[in-house]
C-alpha cells in the first residue's frame, strides 16, 4: 500500500503551513486594532489569511489521492495571500504609510529575528518603537521627541486617511505590524511557489494515483503469472 498511498498529511512541518499560520495569527490582530470592525475588508482579510492556511493544510492531506488537488490547493492558497498583501499595501498607501523596501533597518532586523509566533512579533514592535533612534523609508532618522510614546504599542491608533503623515506616524504600531505582515506574506509566498513548482515537477515524472494504481495492478499480475 505504500507505493500506492504514500506518506501525506505532513503539512505541519512545512514551513510555508508554519508561517502562513503566522500571518493568520497576525491578521486577526491587526484588523481587531486597525480595521472598522463595520468594514467588509475586516472579514475579507481574515478569510483570504485563513484561507492560506487550510488550503496548504487541505492540499497536503489530498496528495495522497490527489497530486492534481494538491497542487490545485496549494496555488488557492498562494492567490489568497496575494490577495492579503494587496489589502496591506492598501492599507499603508491611504493612510500615508511607508512600505519599507527589503533594506529598511527595522525589516532587517525583523527577518534576522525569524518569529514564530504572535508574541515575538509584537516584542519586535515594542522594541522598534523604544529604539533611541530609527531610520524611516528614505533613510532619515527620528529622535526620542519625535516619536510617539511606546504605550499604544500593538494598540489602536487614530489615523486620518487623509492628513499627510508627520515623521513620528512612520513607526507608528499599526506600520510596524502591516510591514511585519508583508514581510511574512512575501516568505510564505516564495516557499508556496518553490512547493508548486516541485509538485509539477514530482507530477510530471511520476504521474497521480491513476498512474500509481496502474503500477501496482501491473506489478501485482505479474507477480501472480
Amino acid at each position: 500500500m505504500s507505493d500506492l498511498i504514500p506518506k501525506h498529511g505532513g503539512y505541519r512541518n512545512l514551513k510555508s503551513f508554519q508561517v502562513a499560520r503566522l500571518v493568520y495569527d497576525l491578521t486577526v490582530r491587526f484588523v481587531e486594532l486597525y480595521i472598522d470592525k463595520f468594514s467588509r475588508t475586516k472579514d475579507q482579510m481574515v478569510q483570504a489569511a485563513r484561507s492560506g492556511v487550510q488550503n496548504i493544510a487541505e492540499g497536503s492531506l489530498a496528495s495522497a489521492t490527489s497530486k492534481k488537488t494538491e497542487l490545485k490547493l496549494t496555488q488557492v492558497a498562494r492567490a489568497s495571500l496575494e490577495e492579503l498583501r494587496l489589502d496591506y499595501e492598501d492599507f499603508l498607501r491611504q493612510r500615508g504609510l511607508p512600505e519599507f523596501k527589503p533594506n529598511h533597518p527595522a525589516l532587517e532586523r525583523f527577518k534576522e529575528l525569524k518569529c514564530q509566533s504572535l508574541e515575538e512579533v509584537q516584542r519586535w514592535v515594542k522594541k522598534e518603537r523604544t529604539l533611541g533612534t530609527s531610520t524611516d523609508g528614505q533613510g532619515r532618522t527620528q529622535t526620542d521627541r519625535e516619536k510617539r510614546s511606546d504605550t499604544d504599542y500593538f494598540r489602536p491608533e487614530s489615523v486620518n486617511v487623509h492628513a499627510r503623515p508627520c515623521q513620528s506616524d512612520l513607526l507608528s504600531s499599526a506600520c510596524l505590524a502591516a510591514n511585519a505582515a508583508l514581510s511574512l506574506i512575501n516568505l510564505v509566498c516564495y516557499f508556496l511557489d518553490r512547493q508548486v513548482s516541485r509538485l509539477a515537477q514530482d507530477f510530471e515524472n511520476e504521474g497521480g494515483f491513476t498512474e500509481r494504481l496502474y503500477r501496482v495492478r501491473s506489478a501485482k499480475r505479474r507477480s501472480q503469472g
